[in-house]
Order: structure tokens, then sequence, then C-alpha cells
């Protein structure tokens, strides 16, 4: 449960915005080759496995057959959306490119709609959530399209445009928005795609991910980005697993449309994107909803996919398998590879292990026991997000203030609730482990953008004050990252790789795949980040 507090940090953190240095050029020509990427969001390796073995005729399995499936490969910590995503078209991870969650604190930054800088206090949330949309609860953000849902097609390929300045943070160098683009500290592969003459699209869940156009801000040609999170008659598109596949299924319409050549609205026609592709959500929705439809949502006792869950994955098969149909129909899978991989899993498979808890009264605790002992103090707690993790910024950044946080967290025991709603205890705060967030990313202290304290929760433990949700992301847990993994095309051997592998490895392989320099990549060269084995 994601808990805003907003007290400003110290002064004296550093590291603001993206790196300036020069993109190498490519080394290699490009060859008419495309990359189709495409996401699902929650997908583990267990899951693919299971539904290749129980549809061997499946486009799924058509995939993995075809291709390199690697059975161990790895998201980052933390397993959220955004730095997920942001690894595989990166090749960093968070203490390389800057980006922890999608929601975060920075104790440099000012605070959204600061307009006098001068001697203004430093500490602000950094929310590219769809809180920057101009009208989060229309699916094109506020560009004011007619005929909606449908009409979303129509929506600009430019999402920059659908932010409000007003609710980003501001950079006290310029006193101006920080966008999403320019906060990220590494270039993307779609910068060094389109530097390369090469046309680039993507397709994702809020405006806000115009984060991966990268620092330069122009690295998308055409990027399609409806609000998940804007109004249904249910609540949002994420509240029925229906309404979930409905709103992917405009992606998948866009893909189509950009197969054949066109942009995602099928208005212009500037040819099919070298690197291209989009995020699905009704698995990661299928995972965390108790029920939808009239189905049961997550796992049997066995670990296998309930009924929703099961209908969801046959429903992605088939939009998968429309995309290769595609492919074929414009003679174009002859020199497309298709890479499918999740920007994150889900925790818990096993429902047994659930344990719901609620942070806030947690977090009161702990604001209300760092007070009684430093009279006249602020609250500890600047900002904090807790999913499946703990993620906290603190006023006070000093080790005592982060030794006095994890003594404290560690002490606490109480009564959540587990997968039937009855009452269960926990320990430790639901904790596994607690770390110095400089030492668990392997940043510098003082990091204005690094986490104080990072904390490992126990398997199964999901921080939230309800009793509906039964599975969530973000955390370190094996369910959380382990996912699926595979590279399939033409010129692309059948193997399946057992050895640890990363989804930071996807970035440099897709430039591989285009014959261009996976070290254009300034996070391929921070972490000597590798092409994936048998993709060289």
């Amino acid at each position: 449960m994601r808990k805003r507090w907003r007290q400003a940090a110290v002064a004296g953190a550093v590291g603001l915005l993206g790196c300036t240095a020069a993109v190498p050029a490519a080394q290699a020509q490009p060859g008419g080759a495309h990359v189709l990427l495409l996401s699902v969001d929650g997908l583990h390796q267990s899951d693919l496995a299971w539904y290749v073995a129980k549809h061997p005729g499946s486009a799924l399995a058509a995939l993995t057959h075809q291709g390199t499936e690697y059975t161990n490969a790895r998201t980052p910590v933390p397993s959220d959306s955004f730095p997920g995503m942001v690894a595989q078209v990166t090749g960093g991870n968070p203490g390389t490119t800057g980006v922890y969650y999608d929601d975060t604190y920075n104790a440099r930054l000012l605070p959204a709609g600061t307009t006098s800088c001068a001697g203004a206090k430093p500490g602000a949330e950094v929310d590219y959530t769809e809180d920057l949309d101009k009208n989060k609860n229309s699916i094109d953000a506020g560009q004011g399209l007619p005929g909606l849902p449908n009409g979303v097609l129509a929506m600009t390929g430019k999402p920059q445009t659908l932010l409000n300045p007003a609710a980003l943070p501001v950079d006290p160098a310029t006193c101006k928005p920080v966008y999403p683009d320019q906060y990220l500290k590494v270039n993307t592969v779609f910068e060094v795609a389109h530097q390369a003459g090469l046309r680039t699209a993507w397709s994702d869940k809020h405006p806000a991910y115009e984060m991966l156009n990268g620092p330069s801000g122009a690295g998308i040609d055409d990027l399609f980005t409806p609000e998940i999170n804007s109004s249904t008659a249910t609540g949002d598109w994420t509240t029925d697993n229906a309404d979930t596949r409905t709103y992917d299924g405009y992606k998948v319409r866009a893909v189509l449309n950009e197969i054949d050549g066109y942009d995602h609205s099928r208005t212009t026609k500037p040819g099919t994107p070298a690197v291209f592709g989009m995020n699905f959500q009704a698995v990661s929705t299928a995972q965390k909803l108790p029920a939808s439809d009239g189905k049961q949502g997550g796992y049997l006792p066995d670990g296998t996919p309930g009924p929703l869950l099961s209908d969801t994955l046959d429903w992605v098969n088939g939009q998968v398998g429309a995309m290769r149909d595609e492919l074929r129909k414009e003679h174009l899978a002859g020199n497309t590879t298709i890479i499918l991989s999740a920007k994150h899993g889900q925790s818990p498979i096993d429902p047994s292990a659930l344990t719901r808890i609620d942070d806030g009264p947690l977090l009161d605790g702990l604001n209300s026991a760092w007070r009684a002992a430093h009279p006249g103090a602020a609250d500890l707690v600047a900002h904090s997000v807790d999913d499946d993790a703990m993620l906290l910024w603190f006023t006070d950044r000093s080790p005592a203030a982060i030794a006095f946080a994890k003594n404290y967290l560690l002490a606490q025991s109480g009564t959540g609730n587990g997968i039937n709603g009855q009452p269960k205890s926990f320990v430790h705060s639901g904790l596994q482990a607690v770390y110095s967030g400089a030492d668990y990313f392997h940043v510098s202290a003082g990091d204005a953008r690094v986490p104080d304290l990072f904390g490992v929760a126990q398997y199964g433990v999901v921080y939230t004050g309800g009793k509906k949700k039964i599975a969530e992301h973000g955390g370190a847990a094996p369910d959380d990252r382990d996912v699926a993994l595979v590279v399939s095309g033409p010129r692309v051997a059948h193997d399946v790789v057992g050895s640890t592998v990363e989804t930071t490895q996807i970035a440099p392989t897709i430039l591989s795949l285009l014959r261009l320099n996976p070290s254009a990549l300034q996070a391929v060269r921070i972490e000597h980040t590798q092409v994936l084995p048998d993709q060289r």
C-alpha cells in the first residue's frame, strides 16, 4: 500500500537528471531487420512452461519451440513496472538508471508546482503515474478525442503533450518541471535505433511512459499510451479482467497497424518500425483479482493457473498468434525476431502463503517513535512505497536514522489477514531483511534518488489495508522476479538456456539483432551488460 508522506528531506544529496555523455555511433549498418518486443506483466517462467505443455499447438508453444527459451531469467529489484520496463530497453538496473519505482522521492528536486525556486527547500515526490495526466479519468489522458473509448486509437503518438507540467517535480537549477524522459539517467534502445535512422514505436499503460524516449526526449517515433487507470463502469480498466483484455486489445490493434506499415492509428504509412511492441496487463490483473467475470483469480493450491488466469493466458496466446499471422501476411516473418518477456512477476503464487498487512500503522508507529526519541523532529518518513517490499525515504538520511528504523520495524508484530480474509499473525513487520538503500542498490551514500531503507518482505506478504488483493509485485521474491524470456526468429537457434540471465540483457540483444552496437547503450557500458547467450 502506497503512503505519500510529504516532508522535505535534508540537503546534501547528489545526482539529479540524466547523463549527458554522447552516444557512440552504431558500428554496423542496419539490414532491414525488425524486433517485436512483447512484455506480458506477471508472466512467470512457470506459467509459460505450464501453458506450452498444456497447449503444444499454441502460438506461445511455437515461439518457444522455434526460438531460444531462457528458463532462469530474472527482473531487477524492485520488481515494479517502471524499473522492469526501463531495464529491458536500457540494459541497466535502478542504481544505474536512477529509476526505482513509478512513484518515488528525490532529496534534491523541488515539489511539483514550485514557481519560486530561490531558497526553496529541496525534497519532492517524483510521481510518474496516472497522476500526471491532464485528465486521468479519460482513456486519452485529456486529449479530448471524440468517440471514446474505441476512438482512443486516434490518440497522439507524442504523449508528453498530455502531461500536466504543474504535477511534475521541479529542477532547482532551472526552476522548470522535470519530465519523465529527463529523469532517466541513461539512453534507450529506441534512441540508439532512432539515431541510426530507424523507425521506432511502443505501446504502454500511462503517458508517463514517455520516459522510454530517453534523455533526448525523442527516441520513440510513435508512442501509444492509453491510460489504464482511467474510469470505466466498474472502476478502471484493471478492476475487471474483461475490461483489461479490452484495454490490451487497443494496444494489440496498434501493433497490428504498425506491422502493416502504418502508425498506431492507421492514419499515415511510414513503414514498419525496426523496434516496436507493447505491454500486456491482462495476465497481471488475472493474478491479482480474487475473482472476475465469475471466475476465480490467481493460482490453484498446486501452483498452476486458476480458471481466470488460464483463460487470460489463452487470450494472450491468441493475440500473439494474431501478430505472428500479420507478420507472415506482410512478408515480415523472415526478418522479424519476437522477444517475449515480462516487466515483473507476481507474488505469491502459493495462495496459502498470502499475508495482507496494513503498512499504515507500522509507518505511523515508526514516525511516533522517532519523534519521541527526537523531540521537535519532523516525521522520519518523507515518502514510502510498499507493495510487497518496503521502500522508505527519510527526512534524516543519516546511518543512525536508518538503523533506528530498521530496529523499530524488525521489532513489530501484529495481525494481518490471509487468502480467505481470516486473521493471520505476522512478525518483523512482515520483513525478511532490512537494508540501507545505498548499500542494497550499490550507489553512493546520499544519492538523491535511492530509498534510504529497502525492506525485503517475507514470502507471501502484501502490504494493503484491504482484503481484495491476492498478489502483488515490487519485491525481491522469486515469484516477483522469475519471468518468462523467449527470443524467437528466423535466425535464432532452438535452445533451452538454463543459466541465470537478467532482463537487462534484452536491451543489448535488441541492438545486436538490429545489427547495431550494443555498447551504444550507456547502461550496457556501465554495467557490462551482455547480449543474451545464443544471440551474438
